[in-house]
């Protein structure tokens, strides 16, 4: 994924969620390049919206370097804010990845311990 792409990996919702803090693990891979600048947001989008609609509910960035050591899981994990979600059954919650800057490729770390980072995920408050 280069600049100005995005990647969006989604869940659908049986209901609302509280308000609260919730956990983000957005460990990449870093392909082709030195570094890669990354936002991440969580997108709530209801029943029925167009891909693309949806409601920010969160968000940060995060500057990525590429180790020395090639093709081995660059760490990030962030705590985020976040408003309740009045949200009801089918509605989707979506972790969208965007590289903003830079030139590598960040590839969300799908291979976890393997690469010695873990697999991106969203952990929401209960």
């Amino acid at each position: 994924m280069g600049v100005g792409d995005s990647l969006e990996a989604g869940y659908t919702l049986g209901g609302p969620i509280p308000a609260g803090t919730w956990h983000l693990v957005g460990d990449g891979i870093l392909l082709g390049g030195a570094a890669v600048d990354v936002r991440f947001d969580v997108v709530w989008r209801a029943a029925g919206l167009d891909a693309g609609a949806g409601t920010v509910v969160a968000t940060t960035s995060h500057h990525f370097v590429r180790p020395p050591t090639a093709f081995v899981a660059v760490p990030f994990s962030a705590d985020l804010a976040a408003a309740a979600v009045p949200a009801r059954a089918g509605d989707q919650l979506l972790l969208r990845f965007t590289a903003t800057g830079g030139d590598a490729q960040y590839d969300p770390n799908g291979d976890g311990a393997t690469r010695n980072g873990e697999i991106p995920r969203l952990d929401l408050p209960r």
